[in-house]
């Protein structure tokens, strides 16, 4: 008996070591893995920058092309179909073709109801509309037969549909089901980024992107860096001649052009 009190003595001993060193461990993600240098005042240099929000995307991005007042279904619908339209397309471009489908009547039945020659018309010019048009009738074919005429909530579901990508995806849970799923990249994104070292090695694609970006930026401002850093790439940091002389970051960025 005294053999076997010991041995149980030794095993509470061994767990509570354990428990121990899980605690400490706990207390590791707490500080990342890795951070870019700067990051932090980069971040609120650019908040500064895009201050005033006139910017294309806070005027005629996706959150201001669906019809707010439109049952909530609708609604939901109306984003995803913007999103899938301003794919390689300004949002200019994207916000005028929202607004002449909507003209139609923008629900899943107007949309299936109406032939690929009509829908066609009203929303060119976007980037690839032929395409478009295709993806469009089987996504909504699918949203009706499988959802209900809702689009799903979650992004594996969303990356199923025809012509959907992840950051249209990502974008689609936070607007239209207000669901923080994961950071959208897009090209603004994935430039600027790779621009100020944000990424621990420069990507390629933007998938590479996101991944690099959620190991270490805070959850908290995954919603915001989307539409923060698309404005500001539509105004400052530009693909092509970016306009360093005008940007606040210009002494702390690793791709500033200094004169």
């Amino acid at each position: 008996p005294r053999r076997s009190r010991r041995r149980k003595t030794l095993a509470v001993a061994y767990e509570s070591e354990q428990g121990d060193g899980a605690k400490q461990g706990a207390s590791e993600p707490r500080r990342p893995r890795w951070e870019p240098r700067d990051w932090r005042q980069q971040l609120e240099h650019i908040r500064e920058m895009r201050r005033g929000r006139d910017a294309p995307v806070d005027e005629m991005g996706v959150e201001k092309c669906y019809d707010s007042s439109a049952p909530p279904q609708v609604m939901r619908y109306q984003v995803l179909l913007s999103l899938m339209l301003s794919s390689q397309t300004k949002d200019q471009v994207t916000s005028a073709a929202m607004l002449r489908l909507r003209q139609h009547g923008l629900t899943v039945d107007s949309i299936l109801q109406m032939d690929d020659a009509t829908l066609g018309q009203i929303i060119y010019p976007v980037g690839f509309w032929r395409n478009k048009v295709k993806y469009i009738k089987q996504t909504t074919a699918i949203l009706k037969e499988k959802y209900g005429g809702d689009i799903p909530r979650t992004v594996e579901e969303l990356m199923q549909l025809p012509g959907v990508g992840p950051k249209m995806a990502h974008l689609a849970m936070n607007i239209a089901w207000n669901s923080v799923s994961g950071i959208a990249v897009d090209t603004h994104v994935h430039r600027i980024t790779n621009r100020l070292k944000w990424v621990k090695k420069e990507t390629r694609y933007p998938e590479e992107t996101r991944v690099a970006l959620e190991d270490w930026l805070p959850r908290d401002l995954w919603r915001e860096i989307n539409w923060l850093l698309v404005g500001f790439g539509q105004q400052i940091c530009l693909p092509l001649n970016p306009r360093c002389n005008e940007c606040l970051n210009q002494d702390i960025c690793p791709a500033a052009k200094r004169h």
